[in-house]
């Protein structure tokens, strides 16, 4: 069975019965619970992550255990990835560790579905049977709510793994927006940018194979609030060569992924919807391939964006800050009064925070911490960067309103988010700058391994329903 993003769907069920008692055929279990159901002490040393102990019933996998959290969502997508053939993996609850019940049941759910997504969609062979039933033994069925909506927001963080594995000759501007029409319970947009006036995004997609579109997806919940209306907005470039600035080899192959922060935002309207939160919540993705040809954006080009700013572009491979622009344009003019953008934007970020944290800008301490805290309770991790008055003199142009980079060698992340923040209007904006969580070159030894993570998908839902607690209280 799939879902709408073409991911296996696998069910997560919790049940007071031990593991014996399902006929699963994978039994799982960590430390001193392991023991319990008969693991070996040299198994219990072997497990590096996993060892499997045969006996005359179920293969037991004993899976080594992180700290806190995280660990229990890694160690349940271990499991799963030990269990070969599919069918029914059985998780022996640990009441006796250091985490609250109902976190320990999120963390499975969602390190189950997680753990069971597969990237290998293109190969030409029938693709391995997953996993199916992902069971929590042990654990009161009064928890089945908490394992429902973590398996729904990993579901659709699997989701964005899929937009953003998929090969750029697939996952064009138009396909992209083939998806995000296909998502249930939204109404899509399918927007042209010049008939828009959104020049910016006009005039980087100019130079691609397809024609740029902004794509629309709309949540409006009967009973919602007239406001807050929050807006998500994603760069969407499908591709980026980097034009007339164009790539190195070593990083041009690793340009599919230019596109994340779209794919996070329509996974996490999916879940929004699915989840029925009770908030008018809109997803803005600028879609558009960055290309070197004949109708490229050249250096030195002056553009108008679709505030009415003129913008010189210095340096056509800084294309993702432009089409934001217009997208954050957008979202203002049509009514948001909280917004968040997230972006694959800075190379810069990924070699100041690494693969496992983001950098969050913010017009506002309150709603940049706001987004923050729902990234690292969600498990994207997040961090606060500064912005200063004194980065914007950078960004001034001497034929234009603006230049899109500030031709210094410091500070891009902050000269990006300093260029973002002109666009973003009154109210509440926030910029995060996600290259190095979105696509990690190696396996961080956690839930996901190795290419697309789906990162932002779980911070935005996790923001959108404390906002919509907040709106309701």
């Amino acid at each position: 069975m799939d879902d709408p993003g073409g991911v296996q769907t696998m069910r997560i069920e919790v049940t007071a019965a031990g593991p014996d008692a399902l006929g699963a055929d994978l039994i799982a279990a960590a430390g001193g619970r392991a023991s319990e159901l008969g693991a070996p002490v040299r198994a219990l040393a072997d497990a590096d992550p996993v060892a499997l102990v045969y006996t005359s019933g179920a293969p037991l996998a004993v899976v080594a255990l992180g700290p806190g959290v995280e660990g229990l969502r890694t160690a349940a997508a271990r499991a799963v990835r030990a269990c070969r053939g599919g069918g029914t993996v059985a998780w022996a609850l640990d009441p006796s560790l250091p985490v609250a019940i109902d976190e320990q049941v999120r963390a499975l759910a969602e390190g189950a579905v997680i753990g069971g997504y597969d990237a290998r969609r293109y190969r030409g062979v029938e693709r391995l049977r997953g996993v199916e039933r992902f069971v929590i033994c042990g654990c009161r069925e009064d928890f089945a709510p908490v394992a429902a909506r973590a398996a729904c927001v990993a579901r659709w963080t699997n989701v964005a793994r899929t937009l953003v594995d998929a090969p750029p000759n697939v996952m064009t501007p138009a396909g992209l927006a083939e998806r995000a029409a296909a998502v249930p319970r939204l109404r899509t947009e399918i927007i042209d940018p010049t008939e828009a006036g959104l020049g910016a995004l006009t005039a980087v997609g100019g130079g691609g194979a397809e024609a740029p579109v902004l794509v629309v997806l709309r949540h409006e919940p009967p009973g919602a609030p007239a406001a807050p209306r929050l807006a998500l907005i994603g760069k969407g470039v499908t591709f980026d060569a980097g034009g007339y600035f164009l790539k190195s080899r070593p990083d041009i192959v690793r340009q599919k992924a230019d596109m994340a922060g779209g794919a996070a935002v329509v996974a996490a309207l999916g879940a929004i919807a699915e989840l029925g939160l009770p908030l008018s919540v809109t997803g803005i993705v600028p879609a558009c391939e960055n290309l070197l040809s004949g109708t490229a954006i050249r250096p030195t080009d002056v553009i108008t964006t679709a505030a009415g700013l003129t913008v010189e572009v210095t340096n056509p491979d800084a294309e993702g800050r432009l089409i934001l622009a217009d997208a954050l344009w957008w979202a203002r003019r049509d009514g948001a009064t909280h917004l968040v953008d997230l972006a694959t934007l800075t190379g810069a970020m990924h070699e100041g925070m690494g693969d496992m944290y983001a950098g969050v800008f913010a017009n506002d301490d309150a709603w940049r911490d706001a987004v923050v805290d729902a990234g690292n309770a969600g498990g994207d991790l997040a961090w606060p960067w500064p912005l200063h008055p004194r980065y914007r003199p950078l960004i001034d142009s001497t034929v234009a309103d603006l230049r899109n980079n500030a031709g210094k060698s410091f500070g891009f992340p902050i000269v990006a988010a300093t260029f973002l923040r002109e666009f973003a209007g009154e109210g509440p904006w926030a910029h995060v700058d996600m290259l190095g969580t979105a696509f990690p070159d190696d396996d961080r030894g956690d839930a996901f391994g190795r290419g697309a993570t789906g990162y932002g998908v779980r911070m935005l839902v996790e923001l959108a329903a404390r906002l919509s607690v907040a709106a309701s209280s």
